[in-house]
């Protein structure tokens, strides 16, 4: 509000040219998104018409080769890798947060930032080399034949982990400081301020943190390709090999044509509503939680 007062009684030329450089790139942003949305459905649209909608949900496999175009245990898939890697995740780094905030000593929880930091800017494929050689062999051991769901889960948790951590922990510092020295004014401990009053309050913005990384595991390829087996299946246990549709996309599209290459685009067009949705929910959980 007086960001916008100053810029509406005196915007200087350094303001208009600011103003409307953002405003032309949010635009930009805009358009991009909508050229997306309308590029998957004009080359879904093939398969919708050919194939039916009903068919992508009644057809006994996903075998393009005989028109089959069952897609519901890759969706399977997809949301029960992302489920599980989210619920591992997110009490971890929500603990790591709170200790690097409140627990850690000044430099100990300097390094773990410095740690967390390089663990978010590693790239998905030297996780999913790490899953291939060292966390599929030692599942390997407990059940065979290691590819499966848990491995996905497992890397995904390892891929999303930091930025659930950065996010809580910024949610955290964003608590009002009155809040903590009203409660310690009082003389409660610190696991009851924690408990009663910092996670209440910065719950809104870990929550909208965790669901971003949720869309972020939906729409992993790399690393879960290189771990999960690439088999079209409904998992019956969490050792069971499994494809996603993020790697189904990925493993057909360099040979796919026709009806088949036009599924894998509705599959994207899937998946990029999924993720849609996600962020959505942020956007509400933020709005209506913001602090005041």
């Amino acid at each position: 509000m007086i960001w916008s007062n100053i810029i509406t009684l005196s915007p200087s030329t350094g303001d208009r040219l600011l103003f409307l450089s953002l405003r032309s790139l949010a635009g930009l942003v805009g358009i991009l998104v909508f050229g997306i949305f309308t590029f998957l459905i004009i080359e879904g649209f093939p398969a919708i018409r050919d194939v039916g909608l009903l068919a992508f949900v009644t057809d006994s496999s996903w075998h393009p080769t005989e028109y089959l175009y069952n897609v519901t245990p890759m969706v399977a898939a997809t949301l029960l890798v992302s489920a599980g890697a989210v619920l591992l995740a997110t009490p971890l780094g929500i603990l790591l947060a709170l200790f690097c905030q409140y627990y850690a000593p000044t430099n100990i929880a300097r390094v773990y930032q410095h740690f967390i930091e390089l663990l978010a800017g590693i790239p998905s494929v030297v996780y999913g080399l790490w899953g291939l050689v060292v966390l599929v062999p030692l599942i390997a051991k407990l059940h065979t034949p290691g590819s499966s769901l848990l491995a996905g889960m497992l890397i995904l948790t390892v891929m999303i982990l930091p930025i659930v951590t950065l996010v809580s922990q910024s949610a955290l510092q964003q608590v009002p400081k009155d809040l903590t020295q009203n409660a310690v004014a009082l003389g409660l401990t610190r696991w009851s301020i924690i408990r009663h009053i910092i996670l209440p309050t910065a719950k809104p913005g870990i929550l909208a943190g965790v669901i971003l990384q949720t869309g972020r595991a939906l729409g992993e390829t790399m690393a879960v390709l290189m771990v999960c087996g690439n088999v079209v299946q409904y998992p019956s246990s969490v050792f069971d090999p499994i494809r996603t549709l993020t790697a189904n996309i990925a493993l057909d599209m360099a040979y796919a044509t026709g009806t088949h290459r036009a599924s894998l685009f509705f599959m994207g067009l899937l998946l990029l509503l999924i993720v849609l949705g996600l962020v959505m929910m942020a956007q509400h959980s933020s709005r209506h939680h913001a602090y005041r």
